[in-house]
């Protein structure tokens, strides 16, 4: 089984980590500094599961530097590539795929392609109908950054579009990688494996921000935010999954997700969804407020991204705090061992030496606690993490 992974971000280096474990598997990015990294077996990304793998794993993993004629045997073609938000066209930037698409149509590739990264409603039957002689798939991955391989290996379910000798012969393939057994499998179409992907997220980020605007709403009026929130989530009904307040929902996915559903809901009348990036908003307009009250003039930001065990801040929360906080004339000190301090960001001095990040303020911000800050007193520390570290 020969299979080619396309876009080594998240969701690419961990599926080709995966399969790679069992397959031949070739991989190929634009950024070839990735794949230098790939071939010295060092991971590009942030991802504990995938650099212990690279280092104690026999793994069939190569990297090429081009699509070409040399790669038409091949059986599986992944395609993971990015698909941010465009705001001028109201949908996903999908011109990676269509690029690629365009290409293998003309080298006239065989293989199954299997497109994964996040994609507007319908997409996929649009192509097939544009590249009759291509086989096109959409199977949509849930991972979270910093754990991707994890969910990798014990995957909560499996989903394709199609239910033919293609896409079983595909899942079979995938799941004898898995460490999970047992594994749900759903067949659908592509527009409805598409529709899964787009909703799953928003319904996530409906979870985060109501639980966000209960936070605001103890703060209001002085009640204990982990009090009640322990007494709604002790319904099994509700549960305690993503109930942890926040400065708002943010990374890579949720935000973009959430805009794309909400275009797509422009001919249907609703509510809810379209709330979801207002609430959101709110709540960081809120967050800022509340660290104003402070009167506070030597700010510190404890990290960039949005998760631990991830060093990826693209669309983070906190910049958007880190921006509306300088409009106030703070002085702001950014600490994050993965930035360059000879460097600015935002406009804010990078400290790597957390002693002197400690000195330099007199009050830290952060998303989220970890043990490195349970050294600090709690009077320093501004948070609506209300668990903490497990």
């Amino acid at each position: 089984m020969k299979i080619c992974v396309i876009g080594l971000g998240y969701v690419g280096l961990s599926n080709a980590t995966l399969l790679s474990t069992k397959y031949n598997v070739v991989c190929h990015d634009i950024d070839k500094s990735k794949l230098q990294l790939i071939n010295d077996r060092v991971s590009p990304i942030q991802d504990s599961y995938i650099s212990n793998y690279f280092k104690n794993k026999k793994l069939n993993l190569k990297t090429i530097d081009k699509i070409d004629k040399s790669l038409v045997d091949l059986d599986y073609i992944i395609i993971c590539t990015s698909t941010n938000y465009d705001p001028k066209s109201n949908s996903f930037d999908t011109s990676s795929i269509d690029k690629i698409l365009k290409k293998l149509n003309y080298l006239k590739f065989k293989s199954i392609i299997i497109i994964k990264s996040t994609v507007p409603v319908g997409f996929v039957e649009q192509c097939n109908k544009k590249y009759k002689s291509l086989k096109i798939y959409f199977s949509p991955e849930f991972l979270r950054e910093g754990k991707a391989l994890y969910d990798n290996l014990y995957p909560s379910r499996m989903i394709i579009g199609n239910e033919d000798s293609h896409s079983r012969r595909y899942l079979t393939m995938v799941k004898k990688c898995c460490l999970k057994k047992n594994i749900k499998t759903l067949f659908m179409s592509s527009t409805e494996a598409e529709t899964v992907k787009l909703f799953a997220n928003n319904y996530l980020a409906t979870r985060v921000a109501f639980f966000n605007e209960l936070d605001s709403y103890s703060i209001h009026y002085n009640l204990n935010t982990k009090s009640v929130i322990d007494g709604i989530s002790s319904d099994p009904r509700i549960g305690t999954h993503y109930n942890n307040p926040s400065f708002g929902f943010g990374g890579y996915c949720l935000p973009k997700d959430t805009k794309q559903l909400i275009s797509s809901f422009k001919d249907i009348k609703s509510a809810l969804i379209p709330s979801l990036n207002s609430s959101n908003n709110l709540r960081k307009k809120y967050i800022i407020s509340d660290i104003l009250k402070l009167n506070i003039k030597n700010i510190g930001i404890y990290k960039l991204s949005m998760k631990k065990d991830s060093d990826n801040y693209r669309e983070s929360s906190i910049i958007d705090i880190i921006k509306n906080l300088k409009k106030f004339d703070k002085n702001i000190f950014i600490y994050d061992p993965l930035l360059d301090d000879k460097n600015k960001i935002f406009g804010c001095e990078i400290i790597n030496n957390f002693d002197i990040f400690l000195n330099k303020v007199s009050l830290i911000v952060t998303n989220r606690i970890s043990s490195e800050l349970k050294k600090v007193s709690a009077k320093k520390i501004y948070t609506r993490d209300v668990y903490g570290e497990n």
